[in-house]
């Protein structure tokens, strides 16, 4: 193609932008908390090339890192493309060369066998190392200063699965960090690789197991004893691939499964518990122990909430009439049921964050994103069609709820929690505000900071940006302290 489809994935907020660019001191609308000090980094998918098929989706975007500093209440902004092998690779060229979606089977002859992951989903920090992931391939290494891309991740050899998640979980008091690959083995394959690094990131286990069908499992839980992992029926299919068709395609008719093992037991101990058939959750929570009972937060939908996937598998349900909301399952593990309980604790919603320290712990509280009844039809953009127009934190114990609904022609991208140093202080989340303006692709952005406890006061400070952004995916903070040790350590 020679130019970008007119289609969902490449209007609205999806609109490519493809551009790097950086800017030292952004202007400050309020006054910054003196608890923030650090960056906040983002996973911003974006297109250089048009697509090689008009029904391209967003979710093949290559990737980008994008930082907010800020130091003193000063605020700095970049963003660069992480230069995967494919992104090089087309760079090279001048045009697209990978075809659909996590279908190697459409990409163009000239780079058979090559990387295609474009590491566009999740910045994880861990053990002093930036990572950009996503799920249909290694991650790559990011220098958290220039942002520079400096290679693939693979734990110096060490890791033999070939995926490794967007969502990881690191403990908050042993500094591990869990988590897995789904399709470790190759394309379509039913193989999962649970591992576990050590608090100074090196790769301390590798285990491998099979799941019930080759599923997209995009999350997945811990508690202090349990890996918890959860089996949605999106599935897979090796020959509807080679006929050029969708790598995911939901079931409604399959049933659904939760995997339960020691969190640093063995494979073998894993344990199944059935689900209602043709459900579907992207985002955990979170899960903690209580007892005999693990408990797990988590937002579920009836049916598949991408639209691209229902339609691979024949499912016609219109996007607002999709059913669900964000629910606790609680499974006895001293019983023989093979089923769990359910029950709704908050309002439909999606993209999660809780407090980095209740991470596998009992929380208090949870914040995510949803849809304001009073705020006017959602801003077209993000990987399913709409952006999101409030904030929404519950607790789901102790009951009651607060909410931040924007006005219309308003949406918001995932936020990310700032601890405080005050004693008995909620912190802060900060995110970015995105407002259309006229008609068309034409928007503006800004940096929203809130207090976590009190959202419906609204932003204490705005950081308006001169360009605007696409459709953010994940994001996370880290400290200035910990980007100092880290900096240490690699200049030493």
């Amino acid at each position: 193609m020679t130019k970008y489809p007119d289609t969902t994935h490449f209007t609205g907020l999806n609109a490519p932008v493809n551009l790097e660019w950086e800017v030292e001191d952004l202007p400050v609308l309020g006054d910054i908390p003196t608890d923030i000090d650090g960056a906040f980094f983002r996973a911003v998918p974006d297109f250089p090339h048009p697509p090689m098929f008009e029904d391209e989706i967003g979710l093949s975007g290559d990737g980008m890192i994008s930082k907010f500093t800020i130091h003193e209440g000063k605020v700095g902004y970049a963003i660069r493309y992480v230069e995967t092998d494919r992104y090089k690779l087309e760079k090279d060229a001048g045009r697209a060369l990978f075809g659909r979606y996590r279908n190697p089977f459409t990409d163009d002859p000239s780079i058979e066998g090559r990387d295609r992951t474009v590491a566009n989903t999740t910045p994880v920090w861990h053990a002093g190392r930036l990572f950009m992931t996503k799920e249909d391939g290694l991650g790559y290494e990011i220098d958290p200063e220039t942002l520079q891309t400096l290679g693939r991740w693979d734990y110096f050899g060490s890791l033999k699965s070939e995926t490794f998640t967007a969502h990881p979980r690191i403990d908050p008091e042993t500094g591990e960090m869990f988590f897995f690959g789904y399709e470790a083995g190759g394309l379509c394959t039913d193989d999962v690789a649970y591992c576990i690094a050590d608090k100074d990131g090196r790769l301390v286990s590798e285990q491998w197991f099979k799941q019930p069908y080759c599923s997209s499992i995009h999350d997945f839980v811990i508690t202090e004893k349990y890996a918890i992992f959860p089996i949605f029926p999106t599935t897979a299919n090796i020959d509807r691939l080679k006929e050029g068709g969708a790598h995911w395609a939901h079931q409604q008719e399959l049933e659904s499964w939760v995997g339960i093992m020691p969190r640093y037991g063995k494979v073998e101990e894993l344990r199944w518990f059935k689900g209602r058939p043709g459900i579907s959750a992207f985002h955990m929570i979170n899960a903690f122990d209580d007892g005999n009972l693990i408990h797990i937060d988590l937002h579920v939908s009836d049916t598949c909430a991408f639209g691209f996937m229902r339609e691979a598998g024949g499912i016609d349900i219109p996007q607002q009439e999709i059913g669900g909301g964000t629910m606790r399952w609680t499974i006895d593990t001293a019983s023989d049921a093979e089923t769990y309980e359910e029950r709704p604790i908050g309002p439909p919603g999606d993209m999660p964050r809780l407090r980095d320290a209740d991470q596998g712990r009992r929380h208090e509280t949870a914040w995510y994103m949803t849809l304001n009844p009073q705020g006017g039809p959602p801003l077209p953009g993000g990987p399913v069609g709409f952006a999101f127009n409030a904030l929404v934190e519950i607790a789901p114990d102790r009951g009651g709820m607060d909410l931040l609904g924007l006005d219309r022609g308003m949406g918001l991208n995932e936020p990310v929690h700032v601890p405080s140093r005050q004693d008995g202080h909620p912190g802060w989340l900060l995110f970015v505000v995105d407002r259309q303006v006229g008609e068309g692709d034409h928007f503006v952005s800004e940096l929203w900071i809130v207090e976590a406890g009190n959202i419906s006061a609204g932003p204490v400070a705005r950081v308006p940006l001169p360009e605007r952004m696409r459709s953010q995916v994940h994001g996370t903070w880290v400290p200035t302290e910990q980007l100092k040790q880290a900096r240490a350590r690699a200049s030493a």
